[in-house]
């Protein structure tokens, strides 16, 4: 990070802007299994461990951000799956290194371990 001055109120900054709309283990758990392939809410929900309310929610909050779209995929009874729009492809990356991140740095600390 460079050495600006010291702001005199919040920082204008993408990654608070980013963090409103994914800042939260449901969001980006559900995001990650997208980017698997799973796209289906039951599915994603047995992957993640998500509360089903909870994962309704972040989904719905993900497609109004931009980063998830729905697509029907069953008529009778109604059913949708969801998909990553471009915007959500392109946080792939980013979730890519927050995972090699946390395989490095917190998931020894999450077992109980030390390295």
């Amino acid at each position: 990070m460079s050495s600006e001055a010291v702001p005199t109120g919040p920082r204008v900054c993408g990654i608070a802007d980013a963090l409103v709309l994914v800042g939260d283990r449901w969001s980006l758990l559900a995001l990650r299994e997208l980017g698997f392939g799973v796209g289906r809410f039951n599915e994603i929900q047995v992957n993640t461990g998500a509360p089903r309310a909870s994962l309704s929610a972040r989904l719905r909050s993900l497609e109004e951000g931009g980063l998830v779209q729905r697509q029907r995929y069953s008529e009778h009874p109604p059913r949708d799956e969801y998909l990553l729009t471009e915007a959500g492809r392109e946080l792939l990356p980013v979730l890519g290194e927050l995972r090699a991140w946390g395989e490095r740095h917190a998931s020894p600390r999450v077992r109980g371990t030390s390295s």
